[in-house]
């Protein structure tokens, strides 16, 4: 009768231990992993309502909570996502008129960090409305399309309490001159600043 082959039956054990020892050690360190997410806790940023003093932290907790928990959705999804955090104050008519813009895709933003680094120029700092006022004397229409001025007037004058009339000159004194001349010539000028905008576009566009 043969003898087993004990050198044989050791090492084939030798093999399972060796191999149910790395298995054991991958699922100990998946499940370390897991423990590691979890116990990353990102707090979510409490709602913003346009106070300055409040806008350098709700900036860095969104960016933050985008950067560790929402880096796969889509830009406009994010942009989604904060604005959902923007209520109360003087953000309410701010958020109006921007989710107003997005829809009908007058303005648009590259990225989450551009959208709010939008929120800080609007919000930050106790000498905006100053600021503001200096940005719409300087702004002007350049090289661009009237429809890609009127954007970026617009962006510049929200909370900048011109009156209308004021803001209507700025504009005007903005636009390039073969547009403005034609808007004088045309009859029954536009009474407001939305009418002059919706005017300036379809004149451009001619």
């Amino acid at each position: 009768m043969s003898q087993p082959n004990y050198s044989a039956i050791i090492r084939q054990l030798q093999e399972q231990i060796a191999a149910l020892t790395a298995q054991v050690g991958e699922v100990a360190e998946r499940g370390g992993e897991r423990d590691a997410s979890a116990a990353t806790e990102v707090t979510k940023p409490q709602t913003f309502d346009g106070t300055s003093s409040k806008v350098s932290r709700f900036i860095g907790a969104c960016k933050l909570y985008i950067r560790m928990r929402l880096r796969e959705l889509a830009v406009e999804e994010q942009i989604q996502w904060i604005l959902s955090y923007v209520q109360g104050g003087s953000a309410d008519i701010w958020k109006e008129n921007v989710m107003e813009e997005l829809e009908t895709e007058e303005i648009e933003f590259k990225s989450a960090g551009e959208f709010l680094a939008e929120i800080k120029r609007e919000f930050g700092g106790e000498d905006k409305e100053l600021v503001k006022v200096a940005e719409l004397k300087k702004i002007k229409q350049g090289g661009r399309t009237i429809k890609e001025f009127v954007q970026d007037f617009k962006r510049t004058a929200r909370g900048s309490s011109y009156e209308e009339c004021l803001l209507i000159e700025e504009f005007k004194q903005g636009m390039n001159g073969s547009i403005r001349r034609k808007l004088m010539e045309v009859e029954n000028q536009p009474g407001s600043i939305k009418q002059w905008f919706k005017r300036a576009i379809a004149l451009d566009h001619n």
